[in-house]
């Protein structure tokens, strides 16, 4: 189970949580059940009408970036 404490959120990925409305309790739901892809250089895990890009570094979630799926 993925938690707060796993994650570090670059100072982008915050700035678009606030733009796109999507919550810290949201990109945890996406990283435990969204489907996951294969990116250069990281994972996109998209759910319902979101995704969540980031890396996994030394056991840590980094979230890269999150947007609306349009």
């Amino acid at each position: 189970m993925v938690t707060e404490e796993d994650l570090w959120v670059t100072k982008h990925a915050q700035e678009k949580m606030i733009n796109e409305g999507i919550s810290m309790k949201q990109i945890l739901e996406a990283l435990e059940r969204g489907a996951k892809f294969q990116q250069t250089g990281g994972l996109l895990s998209v759910y319902t009408y979101f995704s969540v890009a980031y890396k996994i570094v030394n056991g840590k979630y980094l979230i890269k970036t999150v947007f609306l799926n349009r």
